[in-house]
């Protein structure tokens, strides 16, 4: 279903349509951080006495992943290079997950940062990378919604029903992928991939956002206008941390706008070109379901992940779909042994073919990209390969405790899937306004 009042800002990223039909019961999202519980489906490395790793559960309320990393590895003494984790958790909420930390165990049970708990520590000889886990279960609350008493809980069921009938709901990279606050990570790798860095860095630390509070909007337009880096290095708030670090890099190195971005995390520099593919995927995506395609039934042309030990998408084995293997492959799709996917646009990818295929081909030539132009040499954090992502995201345990003005939603999603796009759904308003 293709809708109207999508917010602006929600269709700057890619999520163009829905796929559910029933009318949205609004509400409020995350209006306080205990609304949004997320608890990591984890993969737990093995215990070793003595191990390199200190393994610990850390559950933390209203902290932004690069600065929880940066405050641990400054009260630990050692490079944030140090400590590792499986997900990217959303910053207002409360999320526990495992982190392993190449720290002497004691100081991490001693570790005391506000509104962050250390539990369960250990240590092993293996260390967490990004992927290491299973998915998340998550309890939100959704307050203050527009449809209330019955009407808001025949609607909210009505969507259950419609999304249930298909099996999950459409798996698209939500706003957090992009930027909570202020959504222009995706812009950032645009520039990159174009190699533009200049105009990756002024995306950056520049261009407003009426998000922010008043402070940071001046900071930034002031900088957009005067280029004038050493008077931002005074002016930009302190809370900016990761502006002030680039700004600070090129009052030091006037003109090395890639060194500007090179002094950034390294996991942050990768987001910004994934975050990129992001948005032609959402694309991708929002397209089929505008032409009626369906996201839980293969058609010729379309390429199938197989699913691994876990029950969770193979990215790395694609299956291209055929007259002569459709049937098989529709019925491995319904027993949720392989998923539907489209592309996420990288130096070694491979177009499906059919409707799909031109879909894929279409949103990629509208940004003017070739293969070649995600193997960024100067920024080899930024270099991507390409992979597939499965077009259906499904739940499990999805329930839902209606109340006179507010939801109650409960689920489990497999790793790389964003619960605000299944509540995205049932509400269909005011996500961007949390």
């Amino acid at each position: 279903m293709v809708k109207d009042e999508i917010p602006g800002s929600e269709a700057d990223l890619g999520m163009e349509v829905f796929l559910t039909t029933t009318r949205g019961v609004g509400g409020r999202l995350k209006l306080y951080a205990e609304d949004f519980v997320v608890e990591e489906i984890s993969n737990h490395p093995p215990q070793a006495e003595g191990g390199k790793y200190v393994v610990a559960k850390v559950t933390a309320t209203n902290w932004e992943m690069n600065r929880l990393v940066r405050q641990i590895s400054r009260y630990l003494g050692i490079s944030r290079n140090l400590v590792h984790f499986a997900g990217t958790k959303d910053k207002r909420a409360v999320t526990t997950q495992l982190m392993t930390m190449e720290a002497d165990a004691q100081a991490v049970r001693d570790l005391h940062i506000h509104q962050v708990l250390i539990q369960d520590v250990y240590t092993s000889n293996k260390r967490l990378n990004i992927g290491d886990l299973v998915g998340n279960r998550f309890q939100v609350k959704v307050r203050d919604t527009v449809l209330q008493g019955e009407e808001l809980r025949s609607e909210a069921l009505a969507t259950k029903a419609q999304l249930d009938q298909v099996g999950g709901f459409p798996n698209f990279f939500g706003l957090q992928r992009f930027g909570s606050v202020r959504p222009i990570t995706h812009l950032v790798g645009r520039e990159i991939v174009r190699n533009d860095m200049e105009g990756a860095v002024m995306w950056y630390v520049g261009n407003p956002n009426e998000d922010e509070d008043e402070e940071a909007q001046e900071a930034r337009r002031h900088l957009q206008e005067t280029r004038d880096f050493e008077e931002a290095l005074r002016t930009f708030p302190s809370k900016l941390t990761f502006e002030r670090t680039v700004i600070g890099y090129l009052v030091r190195n006037p003109g090395d706008f890639v060194g500007a971005i090179r002094v950034l995390p390294g996991n942050l520099q990768m987001m910004f070109v994934h975050a990129y593919q992001s948005y032609m995927f959402n694309r991708i995506l929002s397209e089929r379901l505008r032409r009626g395609m369906p996201l839980d039934r293969p058609l010729v042309g379309d390429v199938v992940l197989p699913a691994d030990r876990n029950g969770l998408p193979d990215h790395d084995k694609y299956v291209p779909v055929t007259d002569q293997n459709l049937d098989l492959v529709q019925k491995h799709v319904r027993e949720r042994k392989a998923f539907v996917s489209g592309v996420l646009f990288g130096q070694d990818s491979v177009f499906s073919t059919g409707q799909m295929g031109e879909i894929e081909r279409s949103v990629v030539e509208s940004e003017g990209l070739k293969l070649q132009d995600f193997k960024v040499p100067e920024i080899p954090e930024c270099n991507s390969r390409g992979s597939r992502r499965e077009l259906l995201s499904h739940y499990k345990d999805l329930e839902l405790r209606v109340g006179e003005s507010e939801l109650d939603v409960s689920f489990t999603l497999g790793k790389g899937c964003y619960a605000t796009v299944l509540l995205r759904e049932l509400m269909k308003s005011g996500m961007l306004d949390y």
